[in-house]
């Protein structure tokens, strides 16, 4: 962590950002949302079609990993940074009632959405909780897979993410994530500042880095793969993406 980066600066843009993609999702943002970027990115449209639409427009994931993630009937998940609930509607439809999915995330009006709309959906086995992904409010071993969509990069401490995680993660649970990393190590001008950090750009990991933290906490990472198909969408996104090689991966991992 850049020791120059105002990380309560960096929580107030943050919080900012995402209460803005849940309530005005048809505004200008450094980034694409919506059901048109869901499906380019892999998600299939018989899942969407039983994800409320409403969701998905407040969409900003950068990578599709349920492949990676493997659900099985029954399976208990977790996803980190959970927004308007997408992730955790397509992850309800795999786990079925034997199971359950838990939202995570740390911006008001994005779990207040996210409730009212599982609420209208009907879903017994699905809850959403306030919280920070690196710190988080669960016991030990509570989960089989945790999944999480362009999140991680927004956190100023990562290293403690893939501890926390590997903890709530039952043995031989699993990882899988879609996340933003960086070819090439970005300067203190672009990681310490919290507008671009807030777009997904300014905390993005050397991807080496990336999956060092999370080898670290008792991980093995056996897939990563590139994301082309996911673009920023304005000048000043796309001039960071071009000039230190910021990109989308998903990547799956495996406890141990």
């Amino acid at each position: 962590m850049s020791k120059s980066l105002d990380v309560d600066k960096l929580e107030r843009e943050v919080k900012t950002v995402y209460r803005n993609v849940a309530e005005a999702p048809t505004d200008e943002y450094h980034f694409e949302m919506g059901r048109p970027l869901a499906e380019r990115l892999g998600y299939p449209a018989s899942d969407l079609d039983q994800v409320p639409a409403e969701a998905i427009e407040s969409f900003a994931g950068v990578g599709y990993h349920f492949d990676l993630a493997d659900l099985q009937e029954g399976d208990d998940v977790l996803d980190l940074g959970s927004g308007s609930g997408t992730d955790v509607f397509v992850a309800a439809l795999h786990v079925g009632d034997a199971g359950s999915v838990t939202g995570l995330d740390m911006t008001d009006e994005q779990l207040e959405k996210a409730r009212r709309l599982r609420d209208e959906a009907g879903l017994e086995n699905v809850s959403f909780e306030q919280g920070y992904i690196e710190d988080l409010p669960f016991a030990d071993g509570t989960f089989d897979v945790v999944v999480s969509n362009g999140v991680i990069n927004l956190s100023a401490e990562k290293d403690h993410v893939f501890t926390e995680v590997s903890g709530v993660l039952r043995p031989e649970g699993r990882l899988a994530v879609s996340d933003i990393i960086t070819e090439t190590q970005m300067p203190d001008s672009i990681k310490t500042n919290a507008d671009i950090w807030a777009a997904c750009i300014g905390g993005a990991e050397q991807v080496n880095d990336y999956t060092d933290m999370i080898e670290t906490p008792s991980f093995e990472v056996v897939e990563v793969r590139e994301n082309p198909q996911y673009e920023f969408i304005s000048e000043q996104a796309q001039g960071a993406c071009q000039k230190y090689g910021v990109k989308s991966i998903s990547l799956g991992a495996h406890k141990f």
